[in-house]
């Protein structure tokens, strides 16, 4: 989580996870305007106008936020000092994939752990 979302806040934390001379495809949002003078190749999608540039899009990453939020808006509000492992719990569900491979990643998992 991260206290607000204005450039200074992102860019460290962007500098933190991106290495230098990376693509980065952004939305119009302002406060990745510090992103265009950053060590980074900077390309934003501005969603008024189009929603793919050139084959290079953003809708991926939206997706995944959208579909988080559906998720944990169920829960109707989450504890911040819970709100990581809600978190951990909807990226993994999100990465693998349909709740049947869930169950068999779990099971294979469960398998391999050593018994107590």
């Amino acid at each position: 989580m991260i206290p607000d979302a204005k450039a200074k806040t992102l860019l460290p934390i962007i500098r933190d996870n991106v290495v230098p001379d990376s693509i980065v495809y952004t939305d119009s949002f302002r406060s990745y305007n510090a992103l265009d003078v950053s060590e980074f190749k900077h390309y934003r999608i501005n969603h008024r106008k189009v929603f793919v540039h050139n084959h290079s899009h953003i809708n991926g990453s939206e997706n995944f936020w959208n579909q988080a939020k559906r998720h944990l808006r169920k829960y109707n509000g989450i504890p911040k000092s819970h709100f990581p492992l809600f978190w951990k719990e909807y990226q993994w569900r999100f990465n693998y994939g349909s709740p049947k491979q869930l169950k068999d990643t779990l099971r294979r998992w469960v398998k391999s752990c050593p018994q107590s």
